[in-house]
């Protein structure tokens, strides 16, 4: 727990949800207090400083700031639990980490070196991949934005140095920090994924050494040193050396790009960008307790498990533990103890979901070494009959096997049905997951289920995942564990395109159809007093209201909206937006590793445009205000 300040004259006693125990600290952009839910969870509450918080423009960047958080992939980084960008007092709240920062590490400890440091660069390279993959610039890396978390090394703040674009000036303040800049970003360039590449290796350096790579005693001199000099890595160990030398590159378009820079510290060829996979074995590899300095890892003491991340960091550096910022829930997991066989086999099988052998190149066998075992399933030969019989994960059989079981709720158009061969938005979706699970589409089966048979095919192992419009509530007692969302739905009504009806209250007193048992006729119900016409199913509501025989057909919207896509007449989906339903992936209880897995491959559907190319093409005849952002993360548990 960070030493806190007292809160001051003026400060606020509580934001949103939390109550604010007191003061972190203060930077240029902003305050930033530990807050406590009514659930007792901890989270870093950071507040737009008052001088900003009459600026539209900040507050405009301060939203995209939150934007960026929630489409950063949780690898080695964090997430936002909630946020107010439109009040008197705008906020931004994420998951508390304790931890110190990097600087802090080494200026108490001194260097880091051996596995520490492998950790440290394979952590940090996994997150900063993450980043970019969202399509956003970090712009002010540097070791007080890094955390030295009990999980592995953590990565903040990505995206706030915007805030101040338009007014700052180069202080250590504002928009990055000069001895952790590029040349490009000193010398009025175009500031890109490249220039977060430079001050990365610069923060390698610093781990390395203790020493600031380009410091002086002036910022004249300092920024004469990032533009002129060289750093001097021959103390390094290879090939983490090579690697952080052609990071340092004055030209930006010299530098490998992070995705270049994971591959290689992992030791893979460098044919194609880094999977989800791949980001997975990174955080992986680099989920070792980490807040000690020198000395090397011990691996019989027990594997890494994937660290707990949403989507961004957004922390201000404090004077003590530095609090990461980013995308909803508590504070990440201590790592488990792992038998030295299972811990093995699950690196090795996130080595093959990658699609490559691993490379065993010189540090890398040290993450590994003297775990002793094999894989538990290495070939398909006499693979058990049922999916995941023989794996303790859906990734160690996917790895193995490159086959997977999903199951889907059949019967909805656009969405899920299979007419012969499967269809619709959530079973392309499902195919994308896979695929970035290195499952290829031909290697995954589609099956049908009932909401009833749901849980039990997954703890039978008759599907390794379920995708059937299944939502997340905040009193489930399913016992799975959730990955995703991977959309936010809502229970609303679809009109006729045309019909008088711009909002719910102009229903009242209309007719509504009743699909046989649906729940959602009595959300409607709530909202607006119409008069119910029984059907028996979606599809003869849509009979009846082709031929105006009801005035609208409640339901989640992307389901409505799939209904809708296969008429030859125009609908509307209304746009009430009753309730918010939170569609997820559900795994096997415990699942956690794929749990994460699944939420990368969530959140690179997003940032990659996949989420809204299959939403043009599955409901592109209706008027539809589907979401498109990402919603925030549910906890892995």
């Amino acid at each position: 727990m960070p030493e806190l300040g007292p809160l001051g004259r003026g400060d606020p006693q509580q934001l949103g949800p939390f109550r604010l125990d007191g003061r972190i600290g203060e930077g240029g952009q902003g305050v930033v207090y530990l807050g406590r839910n009514d659930a007792g969870e901890l989270a870093a509450v950071k507040l737009l400083h008052v001088k900003f918080s009459g600026d539209q423009t900040a507050r405009s960047r301060f939203g995209r700031e939150l934007k960026a958080a929630e489409r950063v992939a949780s690898f080695c980084t964090a997430r936002v639990l909630a946020a107010d960008l439109e009040g008197d007092t705008p906020y931004i709240a994420s998951e508390y980490i304790e931890g110190r920062s990097l600087r802090e590490t080494v200026e108490t400890g001194g260097p880091l070196s051996d596995s520490a440091l492998q950790r440290l660069s394979v952590g940090t390279a996994t997150a900063l991949t993450a980043i970019h993959h969202a399509g956003i610039v970090h712009r002010d890396f540097k070791p007080d934005n890094v955390l030295m978390a009990a999980d592995g090394p953590r990565v903040v703040d990505f995206g706030i140095a915007r805030i101040l674009d338009s007014t700052g000036t180069i202080t250590s303040k504002a928009v990055g920090t000069p001895a952790y800049m590029a040349p490009e970003q000193i010398s009025g360039g175009e500031v890109g994924p490249a220039a977060d590449v430079f001050a990365w290796a610069s923060t390698i350096a610093f781990a390395a050494t203790g020493t600031v790579p380009f410091g002086g005693n002036s910022i004249a001199v300092v920024l004469n040193r990032v533009l002129n000099h060289e750093v001097d890595v021959s103390g390094l160990p290879e090939p983490l050396r090579r690697v952080v030398q052609s990071c340092l590159a004055k030209a930006p378009h010299m530098r490998p790009t992070a995705d270049q820079v994971l591959l290689r510290l992992l030791g893979h060829a460098e044919t194609a960008g880094a999977s989800t996979a791949v980001l997975s074995q990174g955080a992986e590899l680099a989920g070792r307790e980490t807040t000690g300095v020198r000395g090397t890892w011990s691996p019989g003491q027990g594997g890494p498990s994937l660290p707990s991340v949403p989507t961004g960091g957004l922390a201000e550096p404090s004077r003590t533990s530095i609090p990461r910022l980013q995308t909803s829930v508590p504070p990440p997991a201590r790592p488990r103890k792992a038998r030295r066989g299972r811990w093995l086999a699950a690196a090795i099988a996130l080595v093959t979901l990658a699609g490559g052998a691993f490379a065993v190149r010189q540090w890398a066998p040290q993450l590994l070494d003297g775990l002793g075992g094999a894989p538990a399933r290495t070939s398909t030969a006499g693979m058990p009959s049922s999916p995941t019989e023989g794996f303790s994960t859906v990734v160690d059989k996917a790895a193995a096997t490159h086959k997977i079981t999903i199951a889907m709720r059949d019967g909805l158009p656009g969405v899920a049905i299979d007419d012969g061969e499967w269809s619709g938005f959530e079973v392309e979706l499902g195919a994308y997951i896979a695929r970035q699970l290195g499952v290829p589409r031909s290697g995954v089966t589609f099956v049908a289920s009932g909401m009833a048979e749901r849980v039990s095919m997954l703890e039978r192992g008759q599907a390794d995942m379920v995708i059937a419009t299944y939502s997340i509530k905040d009193d489930d007692r399913d016992q799975v564990t959730f990955a995703g969302p991977y959309y936010l739905a809502h229970v609303d009504v679809l009109v006729r395109d045309g019909d008088p009806y711009d909002k719910i209250d102009d229903l009242q007193g209309r007719r509504l159809c009743t699909p046989g048992t649906s729940a959602s006729v009595g959300v409607v119900q709530r909202a607006v007093k119409m008069k119910p016409i029984y059907a028996g199913n979606y599809a003869a509501c849509m009979d009846l209201l082709r031929t105006g025989k009801v005035d609208a057909v409640p339901g989640d919207d992307m389901v409505l909206a799939g209904f809708a896509d296969r008429e030859n007449q125009r609908y509307r989906v209304l746009g009430a937006k009753l309730t918010d339903e939170r569609y997820a992936v559900a795994l096997k209880k415990g699942d956690v590793r794929t749990c994460r897995a699944v939420n990368g491959a969530i959140a690179h559907a997003y940032s990659s445009g996949t989420i809204k190319a299959l939403f043009r093409k599955h409901f592109s005849k209706v008027v539809f205000d589907g979401e498109e952002d990402m919603p925030p993360a549910a906890r892995c548990a």
